[in-house]
């Protein structure tokens, strides 16, 4: 029996049928509104499992913290769905803010992870920390999307202010790692004062270049410095059930810190450099149609999980610079 009629020809129908076999409940209704002309009410409730008693989010919704805590890593990622449908607002999101009023340090920002009992389930690269310290990679984004949507809370005043201070600091000390400048970026997309947002954009975009903390050209990708902190040859898991040794770096590609083309990154690049890169983004979807994980995971559950995800934000970033995805 001839079953090629029967296999998926295009980006979109190949993702659709991974996201089918492999996503949960949250990831199938986002691929249905995105793609599909899906609802946005569906997006919302599966969402609400995720939900804390708290007003935060937990229950493994950033697939790389496991279990049930709120943590402030969910919470950027419930505020991404949120944006995404267009309902980053309301009495959900005024909860929200008020978990993160209580969690805020007293710098007036968002911890990198919250004290946890012993047997937390994180990475052994990613320690729970005592939380009295305010980070840009929790902060950035959460900050972000809540100026994004217009979002009135006293508690984005300190916390805006934080994210100033801590992109000068970006700007002027030590080397940035490269997530420091998504969670940058994530800000500056967003933050209200766009003239100064620009100008802190231009100055972040030169250091970046100079310092080569993107990949530029993916194809030699492997030729480029992994972040530091990141060394090879670390025991990750392997989906499959097998625990090899392999290349766990996290170098960021021009696509991921340019998501769309009216981005405060899109002027650091070139657009010979901007199409290269989304061209090894399009190349990049398995035989399965899903997108693979760059990142390392460390549980198979943050594996399964993991990739739908990844897959849903390729597809919505090639949309978003015109690419057709059949």
């Amino acid at each position: 029996m001839d079953r090629s009629a029967a296999v998926p020809s295009s980006p979109l129908a190949r993702a659709e049928q991974f996201v089918w076999l492999t996503a949960r409940v949250l990831e199938q209704r986002r691929f249905a509104y995105h793609f599909l002309g899906g609802g946005a009410d569906p997006v919302e409730t599966a969402l609400a499992a995720y939900l804390g008693d708290d007003g935060g989010y937990g229950h493994a919704l950033e697939p790389e913290l496991r279990g049930p805590r709120s943590r402030p890593q969910h919470a950027a990622h419930a505020l991404r769905v949120l944006d995404g449908i267009g309902r980053c607002g309301g009495r959900r999101v005024e909860l929200l803010c008020r978990y993160l009023t209580e969690i805020t340090t007293p710098d007036g920002a968002l911890p990198a992870h919250r004290p946890a009992p012993p047997g937390a389930a994180v990475a052994s690269w990613n320690p729970v920390a005592d939380g009295s310290a305010g980070d840009l990679l929790a902060t950035g984004p959460v900050v972000g999307l809540l100026h994004r949507n217009d979002v009135w809370h006293a508690w984005l005043f300190r916390a805006t202010d934080f994210c100033w201070a801590a992109i000068a600091a970006l700007e002027e000390g030590a080397a940035p790692r490269p997530h420091e400048v998504l969670a940058a970026v994530a800000f500056l997309d967003s933050a209200p004062d766009r003239p100064r947002a620009l100008a802190a954009a231009e100055r972040l975009g030169r250091r970046v270049r100079k310092q080569g903390l993107v990949v530029l050209d993916p194809e030699r990708a492997e030729d480029h410095p992994l972040p530091e902190g990141r060394a090879r040859g670390e025991r990750a898991f392997v989906p499959g059930g097998e625990r090899a040794f392999a290349p766990v770096g996290e170098r960021v590609f021009v696509y991921e810190v340019a998501r769309t083309p009216d981005s405060a990154a899109r002027p650091w690049f070139t657009d010979a450099e901007v199409e290269r890169s989304l061209d090894f983004l399009a190349d990049s979807q398995g035989e399965d149609g899903g997108w693979p994980l760059r990142r390392r995971p460390w549980a198979p559950g943050a594996a399964l999980e993991g990739r739908p995800i990844v897959t849903i934000e390729a597809l919505l970033t090639l949309r978003a610079y015109g690419r057709a995805l059949g």
